[in-house]
């Protein structure tokens, strides 16, 4: 059996990270297992290529929620990435950290060291925030980095529907921001990427890549993990299938720590594979208890978001440009450099606002594109010029869980997220869906607004508007808390601060299931922030110095 100082399961947002910082000194041997294969699919780094990823059948692991009332029993595809970066390599490309205040709450729930002082330096180690054209530093210094591996671009690709979408915004009172990442959150503004010299940038590429070379890292792929070793309390490896299902059983043993980073799904369905979890679930799995932890799988949130649409007149949007004989030039530019539909992210415009005016923060956001797509899902345009305003609320109330479904480590799990169970979450939607309408609406848009297509003209009241999301809402890809940080005493909880499991010697967990609450963003960002603090907590590194701001 193959040993090393330090295990990684998933080379994803989170793993990516931590083989080059735990390896970055050559003091420490790291394995970095992935189940899926190398990132050499183009359409992984040309970025309007996520697309073609959405239901790829070797890069994405095309996951299902079980069908639920504001579904309108549907099951909604959970894409998740499976190649080297994760769903790094797969996402839209957007990179948006969340609210200041999502970060203090972490730390009210019992979380020291979690606070938004202490996590902005972690933020700002990772990344080099750049202009538009990925020639020099653009942002406050106080919140922005300079120095990181990962390169966060301005949007350099602008286009007249989406201006009118910030100025129909700004029609409803909603202000503009030059930077949601930096001082406050709020307002509307072109987005910003995870795109550099019209590449993505995953974590692959802006952490892995450059450390691959070390040789204290081993970087395996095709590793489905299948389950984790215990000795009593303590991990101390990791069992894995190379070639994934029919193929070689392997181990690999841990002499310090065994990391999950295989993200909110595959984290929490591995722990229950090898008996950590609750009891009555592991029995009916016919599974032989290790250690009793009935959170593991449970408070699973996710955004749910309708998307509304309509038909364009006077302008081209992406369904001409992205997709025919219009997507020729757009090849054309990509190759020479310049700015077009390949080289931005899924979407181009996000605003931050409240459901309420007397509430402190934002609390649901708007997202525009200049295109539509079938369904409503990110997936396949429409035939026809196209424009979309997806909305959804940021802290979603609702909550559900993953379980297993069978013992077989290679069957897909039960994901059940409860969209919109809580009525809180339905008013919040409610209001972003209205606000959505009026901008879609707005004498700025009137120009290129044809014609409303969803949820059309004709549903008007709340409860049609609610109805409508049954058909056609979906996933926003954040799921998040599945092995849920804060105290031991506290139940709903799988690791401490430290991301240590509890109970557990050799285990954590570094990804998006440690969340304890949902952040008002995408999750990329704050995944790969998680994983730089971790580094320091697994090395026994000393925190950076806290940044605290002047109210």
């Amino acid at each position: 059996m193959d040993r090393f100082d330090y295990v990684i399961v998933g080379a994803g947002s989170a793993g990516c990270v931590l083989a080059n910082r735990l390896s970055a000194d050559g003091k420490h041997t790291v394995c970095l297992l992935e189940a899926g294969p190398p990132d050499w699919s183009p359409y992984i780094h040309v970025p309007t290529g996520f697309m073609k990823l959405m239901d790829h059948k070797t890069l994405n692991w095309r996951y299902e929620t079980e069908p639920s009332e504001w579904t309108g029993g549907r099951a909604i595809p959970v894409p998740r990435g499976k190649t080297l970066g994760g769903s790094s390599s797969i996402n839209g490309n957007v990179y948006t950290r969340g609210n200041r205040e999502d970060y203090n709450t972490w730390a009210q729930f019992g979380n020291k060291g979690w606070g938004y002082a202490d996590v902005l330096p972690y933020f700002k180690r990772a990344e080099t925030k750049l202009n538009g054209e990925g020639t020099e530093f653009r942002g406050e210094e106080t919140f922005r980095g300079k120095e990181g591996p990962l390169v966060v671009t301005d949007t350099d690709w602008k286009h007249k529907l989406c201006d009118a979408f910030i100025a129909g915004c700004e029609s409803q009172g909603i202000p503009k921001t030059d930077d949601y990442n930096g001082r406050h959150q709020e307002g509307v503004s072109y987005t910003q990427r995870t795109i550099h010299k019209r590449r993505r940038m995953s974590t692959a590429r802006a952490f892995l890549k450059p450390a691959k070379s070390r040789p204290n890292l081993t970087v395996i792929t095709e590793a489905h993990a299948t389950g984790l070793i215990l000795e009593g309390k303590k991990v101390t490896g990791v069992n894995y299938a190379k070639g994934g299902r029919g193929g070689s059983a392997r181990q690999v043993a841990a002499n310090k720590e065994v990391i999950l980073s295989g993200g909110v799904i595959n984290s929490p369905q591995l722990m229950l594979l090898s008996g950590i979890g609750d009891p009555d679930h592991l029995q009916e799995m016919g599974i032989p208890l290790a250690h009793a932890l009935p959170s593991v799988g449970m408070n699973l949130r996710d955004h749910y978001a309708p998307r509304f649409s309509a038909k364009v007149k006077n302008t081209r949007t992406f369904n001409e440009d992205a997709q025919g004989i219009g997507l020729i030039p757009q090849i054309a530019r990509w190759v020479l450099g310049k700015p077009g539909v390949l080289s931005v992210p899924a979407t181009q415009v996000y605003a931050f606002w409240r459901s309420d005016p007397k509430i402190a923060n934002s609390d649901l956001q708007l997202t525009f594109a200049p295109a539509s797509y079938q369904m409503g899902r990110q997936a396949t345009l429409d035939n026809f010029p196209g424009m979309s305003i997806a909305t959804w609320q940021q802290r979603p109330n609702s909550s559900g869980y993953v379980k297993l479904k069978t013992a077989d480590p290679f069957d897909k799990p039960i994901i059940q997220p409860n969209y919109l169970e809580e009525e809180s979450d339905r008013r919040v939607l409610l209001a972003g869906m209205k606000l959505a309408r009026r901008v879609m609406h707005s004498e700025p848009m009137a120009p290129y607004f044809k014609e409303e297509m969803f949820p059309g003209k004709d549903i008007v009241t709340d409860d049609e508007l609610l109805d409508s999301v049954k058909g056609r809402g979906t996933t926003t890809f954040h799921p998040a808390g599945t092995c849920r940080m804060g105290p031991a005493e506290n139940k709903t909880t799988v690791v401490d601060d430290q991301l240590r499991v509890h109970g557990l010697d050799g285990l954590r967990v570094v990804d998006a299931s440690i969340m304890p609450m949902m952040v008002s963003a995408n999750l990329n960002a704050g995944v790969i922030m998680t994983a730089e603090k971790a580094s320091d907590l697994i090395l026994g590194k000393p925190a950076p110095e806290a940044i605290v701001l002047a109210e």
